[in-house]
C-alpha cells in the first residue's frame, strides 16, 4: 500500500495489521531512514504482527515506480497479491506555486494520477494471474472535489493537461484546488477504465476474473495534506490553523474515521463477488458517481492513450538524462583520479630530489 505512514493510510495500516495481514508499505523514505524503521518497529509491536515490511518507491519518479514494480512482477515464483491499497497523494497549498515532478510533471497530476496509473499498469499480469480462489482488491483514495476537475484537453496532442498550464501561460495561472480536483477526474476516470481491463481478461484456466476495483471517497479528513492546504504551507497560516483548531475538530473528520471506508471496501465479502467491479465507497456503502463522463468509455480510452504517451515520453527523457548524469560523473571521478595522481607523481619528484641533494651532501 502507499501512503502507509501518515494520515488515512496510517490508519488503514494499523487496523489491518491489527488483524494479522501482511503489508508492504511502499514509501518515498530510504529503507535506512530512522523514522522509517522506528515506524515499522512501533507498528509491530502495537499490533503484534511481524508480517510488515517497507520497499522504496519514490511516486515522484516513474524510474522508481518501474523499478520496483518490474521486480516485483519478474519475480520467481509469481509473488502473492490479494490487494492493492493505494492512499498516496499530495495537495499544494492554496497560494501555492506549481510544484514540479522529477519528471517534469506538475505534482498533483504526477503524483496522484501517473504515478498510480505506471504502478498499476505495470503489475497488471501479477493481479490478473492470481489464482482464481483469491479476492483480488485494487482500492485506490478519491475525493469529492473530483466534480470540480477538467478533462477537456486529454485529446490534446500537447503533454500539458489541464492541472498543468501550456508553456505559454504564466505559472500564476495555475490553481491548486483545480489541479487536485482535475488529478482525483483522471484517477476516477481510469479506475473505471482498469476495471474493464481487468474483466477483458480471459484466464488460461477459464475461471471468471477475480480482481475488483474499488474507489473510496474518505470525506473530510484532518490529515497532514489537509492541515498543509488550509495553513497554505507558512508558519503564519500554521498559526492561524492552531487558533482555529476547535472549528477543524468539529468540522474535519479524524483519520481513523476517514479510513473505515478503506476498511471496508477491504473487508465487505459483497465486493469480492461477480465481475462487476468500479464500486464508488462513501459512508461506508456504494454510492452514485457524481461525473457520468467518468463511465465515458470515449473519455477513458483517450485518457489512458494520453497518460501512456506521456509516460513513454517522460521515461525516454528521464533514461536520457540519467546516462548524461552518469556520463558526467564519470568524467569527473577520472578527473578526479588524474589530478590525484598528479599530485602523488609531484610529491614522488620531491621526494626524490630531495633524497638526491643529501647524497651530495653527505658525499
Amino acid at each position: 500500500m502507499t501512503g502507509g505512514t501518515s494520515g488515512i493510510g496510517a490508519e488503514v495500516a494499523r487496523e489491518l495489521a491489527s488483524r494479522g495481514a501482511q503489508l508492504i508499505l511502499l514509501t518515498q523514505q530510504p529503507l535506512t531512514d530512522a523514522f522509517l524503521i522506528d515506524y515499522i518497529m512501533d507498528l509491530r509491536n502495537s499490533t503484534n504482527n511481524e508480517l510488515i515490511n517497507a520497499e522504496r518507491v519514490d511516486l515522484s519518479s516513474l524510474h522508481s515506480i518501474r523499478q520496483f514494480a518490474t521486480k516485483w512482477v519478474d519475480n520467481a515464483p509469481p509473488r502473492r497479491l490479494d490487494m492493492l491499497i493505494l492512499c498516496a497523494s499530495t495537495l499544494t497549498p492554496m497560494g501555492g506555486k506549481m510544484a514540479i515532478t522529477e519528471d517534469g510533471m506538475e505534482s498533483n497530476w504526477g503524483i496522484n494520477y501517473l504515478a498510480n496509473f505506471h504502478l498499476l499498469s505495470i503489475l497488471s499480469p501479477a493481479l490478473r494471474a492470481q489464482p482464481p480462489d483469491r479476492d483480488v482488491r485494487i482500492i485506490m483514495a478519491t475525493c469529492s472535489s473530483y466534480v470540480g476537475g477538467d478533462l477537456s484537453s486529454i485529446t490534446a496532442s500537447s503533454p500539458a493537461t489541464a492541472s498543468q498550464p501550456p508553456p505559454s501561460k504564466s505559472p500564476s495561472a495555475f490553481n491548486p484546488s483545480t489541479a487536485y480536483a482535475t488529478s482525483k477526474l483522471a484517477l476516477t476516470t481510469f479506475a473505471l477504465a482498469f476495471q474493464k481491463h481487468l474483466s477483458a481478461y480471459k484466464r488460461p484456466d477459464g475461471a471468471a476474473p477475480n480482481a475488483h476495483v474499488l474507489l473510496v471517497n474518505p470525506g473530510f479528513v484532518r490529515t497532514p495534506g489537509t492541515r498543509r492546504y488550509l495553513s497554505m504551507g507558512s508558519l503564519l497560516g500554521l498559526a492561524f490553523y492552531l487558533a482555529t483548531y476547535p472549528f477543524w475538530w468539529l468540522v474535519l473528520r479524524s483519520p481513523n474515521q476517514g479510513a473505515q471506508g478503506f476498511l471496508h471496501a477491504a473487508m465487505e465479502a459483497g465486493f469480492g463477488r461477480g465481475e462487476a467491479g468500479g464500486w464508488l465507497v462513501r459512508e461506508c456503502r456504494e454510492a452514485e458517481y457524481a461525473r457520468k463522463e467518468v463511465q465515458d468509455e470515449v473519455i477513458q480510452r483517450e485518457l489512458w492513450e494520453l497518460s501512456e504517451r506521456t509516460v513513454e515520453r517522460a521515461e525516454k527523457e528521464g533514461a536520457v538524462r540519467r546516462a548524461r548524469e552518469k556520463k558526467e560523473n564519470e568524467v569527473g571521478e577520472e578527473a578526479a583520479k588524474g589530478a590525484e595522481k598528479g599530485k602523488e607523481g609531484k610529491k614522488d619528484a620531491g621526494e626524490r630530489k630531495s633524497g638526491s641533494r643529501r647524497s651530495k651532501k653527505a658525499g
